[in-house]
């Protein structure tokens, strides 16, 4: 038994001994060819939020607008941003940012949390969630929406997309995406939309629970998907905003109303009020997959769609997931709200809510150059990891990042020692300088990640025959490596580069400012939203630096 136990010990002892890796900078550009278009005078770009940002969420108090998304099995999670004007964006903090608030273990990366809502009343934010596979719907509160956040206050009702809508007479309500009647579903995606009071004051569920959409708009054409509904009110009328469809091609916007917020809600007879599932997804520049809208009223007066939506690169291929887009809403005279006439493609370019404002969106929207030196007392917010951790494996100190070497994998259900920023662009540089790994059997580098089984890595390892540098990739449940090459035994430092060009990937590296092409144009196909689980996958690529040990 010593003698089986031996080796795990050995390896244990070599990961705890391993020597931190140095990274001293990241410096990421994005260049797609939609963005370099210039930007009128008084005009936004669309999307406001680029890359893996979906599922937003939205509320105004006075002049201030608050924006949330989904965060799923990364954190820190819920990412919480303020604005003036809709357009101009810049991120407080996030929700989740204590590993104690919710428990990631062994989560797949697309689980965790999903679609949070926030709505603010009477001096308190509200943010309204469900954490997939790990305990269900629950509330945190904030007097700051830059936090502290509470600890979860969990809520009893089952299914996700939960929203808290405050009504004029001290009421509140819940509604959400739930079974369908006596969990009988008569198709699959068959679901429905559920209400019941909030009890705000002490946090929990009251009064009857009741169906307000079954299904969908028309039960009978069997829609699939009913789910993040929101309630606004509007010239007495009580107006239920959903998603219908599926996250994927076919995701659109639908419109109900009532005199009650429990209903009889009646569906618009022109449904939908978003969607691009009837046009050419693969035309150049397509937007796809528009859906999960939340409205508000904007700094102009007039109302404002938020929603989620995609931009491939190649036909039904992306990688950088699902982002948060911005429209004005037309209200027709009959009194219903309409994003986008039916044909119409989602517009890249828009006049802004506040056409003399200074429209500066970068590093959140458009092209433009990150660089993170290391050299602030925290972490940006922009970098994030893979679940929670259980011990600090990070540390800022004189102007680097030092990472420890731990046997965490990527590909597992841990928290692997790796920190990655939102991909935003298919055409991209990101590169990284570090010190080469002072100890054996340790690999550290860049790596490119969309799900466990999704991944490159760039990465240079110390073993026990020398110093070599290699890319490996992982499209299915093995890793392969493509390509390795040596590195002269007495290299201290090292630049790695990841180049993206839509389909093809090229990794180089230098070595004292020469620059080498190392692995040119590899398929870009493993780090795709395809390749992870289709055009409904729920999170983007993420891009930053690892340290392992192998």
């Amino acid at each position: 038994m010593k003698l089986l136990l031996l080796p795990t010990l050995m390896l244990a002892a070599a990961a705890f001994a391993a020597e931190p890796v140095a990274f001293e900078s990241f410096t990421y550009t994005g260049r797609d060819t939609i963005f370099e278009t210039p930007l009128p005078a008084g005009h936004y770009r669309n999307p406001i939020l680029a890359g893996y940002y979906p599922d937003p969420s939205i509320c105004r108090v006075g002049e201030d607008y608050y924006l949330i998304n989904s965060s799923f099995a990364h954190f820190p999670g819920i990412p919480v941003f303020h604005s003036k004007d809709m357009v101009n964006w810049k991120q407080l903090g996030h929700v989740i940012d204590r590993p104690t608030q919710l428990n990631y273990d062994n989560l797949g990366i697309t689980r965790g949390i999903f679609a949070p809502a926030i709505s603010h009343h009477d001096g308190t934010f509200y943010v309204i969630c469900t954490m997939v596979d790990s305990g269900g719907n629950f509330i945190m509160t904030a007097s700051d929406p830059a936090g502290p956040w509470s600890d979860p206050i969990w809520l009893e009702f089952d299914g996700i997309d939960p929203s808290i809508f405050f009504d004029d007479d001290g009421r509140a309500w819940i509604v959400n995406n739930g079974n369908p009647p006596e969990n009988k579903p008569l198709y699959s995606g068959h679901r429905a939309i559920w209400v019941q009071e909030f009890d705000f004051k002490n946090k929990k569920m009251i009064g009857p629970r009741s169906i307000i959409v079954n299904g969908g708009v028309d039960l009978s054409t069997k829609p699939v998907w009913i789910e993040g509904p929101h309630i606004y009110k509007r010239n007495g009328w009580y107006y239920l905003c959903c998603a219908e469809g599926g996250t994927s091609n076919h995701h659109s916007q639908v419109i109900l109303r009532s005199q009650a917020p429990t209903g009889p809600f009646v569906p618009w007879d022109k449904n939908p009020i978003l969607t691009q599932r009837n046009l050419d997804n693969n035309a150049p520049h397509a937007v796809t997959c528009t859906g999960h809208a939340d409205l508000e009223i904007g700094p102009d007066g007039n109302w404002w769609s938020i929603f989620l939506a995609c931009r491939p690169y190649a036909p039904d291929r992306w990688a950088t997931g699902r982002e948060t887009f911005l429209l004005p809403v037309t209200w027709t005279e009959d009194g219903w709200p309409l994003i986008l006439p039916p044909g119409e493609r989602v517009p890249y370019i828009v006049k802004a809510p506040v056409p003399t404002a200074p429209i500066a969106q970068a590093p959140l929207s458009g092209n433009f150059t990150w660089t993170d030196e290391f050299d602030q007392a925290a972490l940006s917010p922009f970098w994030i990891m893979i679940r929670t951790p259980k011990e600090t494996w990070w540390k800022l100190a004189d102007g680097k990042l030092n990472l420890i070497p731990r046997a965490d994998r990527l590909s597992g259900k841990g928290n692997p020692s790796f920190y990655g920023r939102r991909l935003q662009h298919s055409k991209f540089d990101a590169t990284t300088k570090l010190a080469i790994p002072a100890t054996a059997g340790t690999s550290a580098g860049l790596a490119i990640s969309q799900r466990e089984q999704n991944t490159y890595t760039f990465a240079v390892q110390r073993g026990q025959g020398g110093l070599s540098v290699f890319v490996e990739v992982q499209n299915g449940p093995k890793p392969q490596t493509l390509i390795t090459g040596l590195l002269p035994a007495d290299a201290k430092e090292i630049e790695l580069r990841i180049t993206g060009e839509e389909k093809t990937l090229t990794f180089s590296y230098a070595l004292n400012g020469v620059w080498k092409e190392f692995l040119p144009k590899a398929d870009s196909y493993p780090i795709s939203v395809q390749a992870a689980g289709g055009g409904g996958h729920f999170t983007g690529a993420l891009i930053g630096p690892f340290a392992r040990a192998e």
